[in-house]
């Protein structure tokens, strides 16, 4: 049977920017590798998976070539198919199951509010080759999150202007790495740029989980909970990002630019 297929612009307003996520509604779980090989045909940074699971959503997420715990642009793209397509009512929130625990999404008038677990980037001693392959001299911190590596620079237009060697940043395990520094734009207080080749997306545009890194770190620096961060890719987009305790809530909107079947 046919799974209805979305692409879905997320953490933006306006179709061909923010971050695209493919979006699979399916009936019931499917195994593994053929999660993998969708998410290998769709070639995106994230696909999602959502089946319905019990009162909540089981949601996974697969880059092209492994699946990952956390992903912020993919679960509001979900949310927002799910109440667009009627599979949940516009007043009532998303819940899903997923390897980060129980993550809700809430629409907040035109936006979509999103509480995920909040990273911290601990100090730490660059490896050897990571700042090398991200093509930065300078640094205020190097830190570790658990997950990725974690840089300031001193200079937002430095971040702009990065140009990684990926095959060396791939070798640097995991392979993952936040680059960000103050906004030099008074509508932001933070930019970024996230670069992942060990998963397979050398940059990923606009990335949910890494701001629930920044949004910590960014708060401690600058003394504020509420902040606006804008990921400086190719493509570019916004997220809003609240920080409250141990979670943070990372708000932004969504458009579909693609609706169709997956008849395989």
């Amino acid at each position: 049977m046919p799974s209805p297929l979305f692409i879905v612009d997320a953490f933006t307003s306006e179709p061909f920017s923010g971050n695209p996520a493919a979006v699979v509604l399916l009936d019931a779980p499917r195994d593994d590798a053929w999660l993998q090989l969708v998410a290998r045909e769709m070639n995106l940074s994230e696909t999602a998976f959502v089946a319905r699971e019990g009162e909540a959503w089981r949601l996974r997420w697969f880059t092209p070539q492994a699946e990952v715990k956390l992903c912020g642009h993919a679960t509001l793209a979900t949310a927002y198919v799910l109440w667009k397509q009627g599979r949940l009512p516009l007043d009532e929130a998303a819940e899903f199951e997923t390897l980060s625990g129980r993550l809700t999404a809430t629409r907040v008038g035109e936006e979509i509010e999103l509480d995920f677990p909040a990273e911290v980037a601990e100090p730490c001693e660059a490896p050897s080759g990571l700042l090398e392959a991200l093509g930065v001299r300078s640094v205020r911190f190097v830190g570790w999150t658990g997950v990725r590596f974690f840089v300031e620079v001193n200079e937002a237009s430095k971040v702009r202007a990065l140009q990684p060697d990926f095959a060396a940043l791939r070798a640097t395990v995991p392979g993952r790495a936040i680059v960000t520094a103050r906004s030099d734009d008074a509508r932001f207080d933070m930019v970024s740029r996230y670069f992942a080749p060990g998963i397979g997306v050398d940059e990923d545009p606009v990335t949910g989980s890494a701001h629930c890194a920044l949004g910590p770190y960014w708060m401690e620096k600058l003394g504020k909970a509420d902040l606006v961060g804008y990921q400086a890719s190719e493509r570019g987009g916004q997220i809003e990002v609240g920080v409250r305790g141990g979670r943070v809530k990372l708000r932004g909107r969504a458009v579909t630019v693609v609706r169709g079947e997956l008849q395989v």
